[in-house]
């Protein structure tokens, strides 16, 4: 379920169209933005278009009193100019900071929404790279260039018509050179859209590169893996640079072609003056007029090309995002809502394949369960013992066979409901950069109080180092937990899972990973975790399951063998080889 993106020039036209939704909420501003830049447009061209009277008029006919008028006046217009630019320039920014808002907002909802096998297909750096960097490639798109693309426009506009007014002849030119305008900015803009398709693919593999180094740095300093890294990250790097001059590179020709385009028109403007005959009325006002108009078109047709490539980037940016925002959340067709369940749970000729791979996971999986009974999976690391705990929770949905809960199908219960009769405790324990009080409450459905808290934490061993925090409970912990170590990471997650008080309970080798004395204690803030509740346990360490109601031992998808502890040694299979393996490990002398 990769994203993906479709860079042909086709796209633009219907992601346009699906963009100026984001603005049909800010009309008015819109309006106020318009009437800025165009009032802004509008005074730069009445200033430009009174050389002609002071030429033929005031300069020429030795009337100085429109000078004197132009003087009294000039201040007040340029005040009204800037009040015009203000009006403009901040209610556009203030609409794509906006968009750029609203646009965000939906990424991260969806991002919460869509299905675990969505993250699974798609780096965390390219998702976080849409929401920071393609975002931000909108906001140019609604902001710099809807400004450049209304206040310029209106200024060539305004020009184009005091030089239509002054002199239609010689203004005429510029009429036969605007299709060839219009053909390069075309052919250019295909070019815009494809490199700038690939800037944010390149700017999302730089994200992911910087954020797997600083994930991993420990990993990287251990192994030496500064050269390598330094390298990988040198080469995105470099593809990002090169794909910027690119663009940097087609933005200048384009310019620079339109500029020669517009210079010509003004050299043959010149010849045919220099034959006054051919034009009729051509005054000294007139005359610089025009070529004033001219020369300073110059600058906002380039501008005004300029901005076609941040609106192209803009609107690569909005193929990339939608294409996010178009992916099928997950399907949640339930109707059976249920407050809480027994914890009843039946598996039946459950078959299951991941939607990448071509080997089933599970096949033909069978079991039952009955409320507070616990039923421990073993097997080897790939086996589908995990599988089974993705399928309760439905992070994935089986395809052949049928799981219920308490007799009814799990695809009947609302995702939301389905989801509060578990809690979670792995052995990759997730926290947030928060204070222990507020990750120990993460996800409780109703507003727990302090001694609530304070008591879970004591029933999961957590107190024995939270006494030593200078801030207790208010102890913010750092991104994922950094400042604790795993097993007191552990005893974190079990006390959010005592909190949450959910009837079934899945353990996902939470005690695989630790010492001797965090494991005691994690272990003895299980059992009391585990009473009164259904427990599936997935575990490695097969003496921290003697007592489970049920053993399924797990083969390739397959349940191999089941029993109790005692009749699965009796049955000398899989299960029995595991075990003696495992405890003569534990008791080889050191």
């Amino acid at each position: 379920m990769s994203i993906q993106t479709d860079a042909s020039p086709q796209v633009p036209s219907n992601i346009f169209k699906r963009f100026r939704v984001y603005l049909k909420d800010f009309k008015f501003a819109f309006f106020i933005a318009v009437i800025g830049m165009i009032g802004y447009s509008a005074i730069d061209v009445a200033v430009v278009a009174q050389l002609k009277p002071i030429v033929d008029d005031s300069l020429g006919n030795g009337d100085y009193q429109y000078l004197r008028a132009a003087a009294y006046f000039i201040v007040p217009i340029f005040v009204l100019r800037g009040i015009f630019n203000f009006l403009g320039t901040y209610t556009v920014a203030w609409i794509g900071n906006h968009v750029v808002m609203q646009l965000r907002q939906q990424l991260f909802s969806r991002y919460m929404h869509l299905p675990v096998e969505f993250h699974d297909n798609n780096g965390t750096g390219q998702l976080i790279s849409k929401v920071i960097y393609d975002t931000e490639q909108v906001s140019n798109a609604a902001g710099k260039a809807l400004l450049i693309l209304v206040r310029d426009g209106a200024f060539v506009i305004g020009l184009l018509f005091a030089m239509f007014y002054y002199s239609w002849q010689l203004s005429l030119i510029f009429i036969l050179i605007g299709p060839l305008v219009a053909v390069i900015v075309s052919v250019v803009s295909k070019r815009f859209r494809l490199v700038s398709k690939r800037i944010q693919d390149a700017m999302g593999g730089l994200t992911t590169s910087v954020e797997q180094v600083i994930k991993g740095h420990k990993v990287v300093l251990m192994f030496g893996g500064q050269q390598i890294e330094d390298k990988r990250f040198a080469e995105k790097n470099n593809n990002n640079r090169q794909q910027n001059m690119k663009l940097i590179v087609a933005r200048i020709l384009s310019v620079s072609s339109i500029q020669v385009i517009a210079s010509i028109a003004l050299a043959v403007v010149l010849y045919i003056a220099s034959f006054p005959n051919l034009v009729e009325s051509l005054t000294p006002g007139v005359f610089v007029s025009v070529v004033v108009f001219m020369t300073m078109l110059l600058k906002p047709l380039k501008q005004l090309t300029t901005v076609n490539s941040e609106f192209q980037k803009g609107m690569a940016a909005c193929v990339s995002i939608f294409a996010v925002l178009d992916q099928q959340v997950e399907e949640d067709k339930g109707t059976l809502s249920m407050s809480r369940v027994r914890g009843k749970i039946d598996f039946e000729n459950v078959t299951f394949t991941y939607p990448s791979k071509a080997e089933a996971a599970l096949k033909n999986v069978s079991f039952s369960m009955l409320p507070g009974q616990t039923i421990a999976l073993v097997g080897r690391s790939g086996s589908g013992k995990s599988t089974i705990s993705s399928l309760l929770t439905r992070f994935y949905d089986n395809q052949v066979g049928e799981i219920k809960l308490d007799d009814v199908l799990l695809k009947s219960i609302p995702l939301k409901d389905l989801r509060r009769q578990f809690a979670l405790v792995s052995q990759q324990v997730v926290l947030f950069n928060d204070t222990i009080a507020n990750n120990i409450a993460y996800g409780a459905q109703a507003k727990v109080s302090r001694q609530q808290i304070l008591d879970a934490a004591k029933t999961a061993h957590v107190m024995e180092f939270l006494e030593q925090l200078p801030e207790g409970l208010d102890t913010v912990i750092g991104e994922n937990g950094l400042m604790l170590s795993g097993g007191q990471r552990q005893r974190l997650a079990i006390a959010r899972a005592l909190l949450l008080d959910a009837p079934i309970l899945i353990l996902d080798e939470a005690t695989s990973a630790l010492d001797t004395e965090s494991e005691r204690l994690i272990q003895d803030a299980l059992e009391q975790l585990q009473q009164n509740r259904t427990s599936i346990v997935v575990a490695h360490r097969l003496s921290t399951i003697e007592n489970a109601d049920n053993i399924l031992v797990i083969e390739q998808g397959q349940i191999i063998e089941q029993g109790t502890h005692q009749q699965l040694l009796g049955q000398n299979g899989m299960y029995s080889q595991l075990y003696n393996m495992q405890f003569g490990e534990e008791t080889k002398p050191v």
